[in-house]
């Protein structure tokens, strides 16, 4: 009787690893919209590739050094046992994988940056605002993913709600040919970054692919900052906190929750679900800046909100 008391407990207090990987994603939005309120403070040191930069480092040397910490602990006590696990080699095509995701994230970044030279940052997040249509696009070309009309239908509201919201911002701005094409390229590309993450968490760890992303990501970027911008490091202590929010926060827990979230969860879905992260980016602003929220915004944040609740009941949303 007892054993049959402790069971049900055990079944009642035990999380889904599907309501998990919500609780994992949720938390990765929240992390990852702090990046913008971390960037208008970074930004008053450093620029715009130098914040990228700093916030690569930081996540690299702090999670690279515990990686050793515990490489070198998990070596020591492997020798104190007789049975250790061998782990499969890595094959030449995953090498290359963890060599294109760090040139894949530091391209769209580039992108990005460049886009907005030529362009305004309302077209550009507009344009940005179509990487799940090439995230969704990517996996059934190239990984033979299919989506059912619940995914392409709560997709298509969701985009709906984005495209609406950043409509609002277009007001008066001319027409940048070059930074569309720029920022239009950056969201490919990072569509092909959560693919590839996707890819790779077969394989390895969240945080042994976020390693490969900043140290990559990093060796790419010194020098064009360096030449670009004059300035790899801050100078004042709000742009060292900025950079290390970034790095610990957005990068150290936002990115590496997301890709840890890929093992439950599609990289179509995640796309579509960060969505979101404009809105919740401006609700922070909203509680630390005191900035107004537009009456559009909550109307956005309900529509794309009503897309992602009918594309997580597909069937496309889960991993395979």
């Amino acid at each position: 009787m007892a054993e049959i008391i402790e069971l049900k407990l055990h079944r009642q207090w035990t999380i889904s690893p599907k309501l998990t990987a919500w609780l994992k994603l949720c938390l990765a939005l929240v992390s990852v919209s702090f990046a913008p309120i971390f960037i208008r403070f970074s930004e008053t040191d450093l620029g715009a590739n130098g914040t990228v930069l700093n916030r690569l480092l930081i996540f690299a040397l702090f999670f690279g050094t515990g990686r050793i910490i515990s490489h070198q602990w998990t070596t020591i006590l492997s020798q104190r046992q007789e049975d250790v696990q061998q782990q499969e080699p890595v094959t030449w095509q995953q090498w290359f994988l963890l060599f294109a995701v760090g040139i894949s994230s530091i391209t769209t970044l580039g992108l990005w940056a460049i886009s907005l030279q030529y362009t305004t940052v309302a077209k550009s997040l507009l344009l940005n605002n179509l990487t799940p249509v090439f995230t969704s696009l990517g996996a059934w070309l190239f990984l033979g993913k299919r989506f059912d009309y619940k995914f392409l239908l709560g997709m298509s509201i969701a985009l709906t709600g984005a495209v609406t919201l950043s409509l609002e911002d277009l007001q008066g701005s001319s027409e940048h040919l070059l930074g569309d094409i720029y920022a239009l390229l950056s969201a490919v590309f990072l569509g092909v970054y959560f693919l590839i993450v996707e890819q790779l968490r077969n394989r390895f760890s969240a945080t042994t692919i976020l390693l490969w992303r900043c140290t990559i990501g990093s060796i790419l970027l010194a020098p064009f900052v360096w030449f670009r911008e004059g300035q790899l490091f801050p100078t004042t202590l709000a742009a060292w906190l900025a950079v290390i929010g970034l790095g610990l926060i957005s990068e150290g827990l936002g990115q590496r929750l997301l890709a840890d979230c890929m093992q439950q969860l599609s990289s179509s879905f995640i796309a579509l679900f960060l969505l979101l992260e404009p809105i919740i980016g401006a609700m922070l602003a909203w509680l630390i800046f005191a900035e107004g929220l537009s009456p559009s915004t909550w109307v956005g944040f309900v529509v794309i909100l009503s897309g992602i609740y009918l594309a997580q009941s597909s069937t496309a949303a889960i991993q395979e």
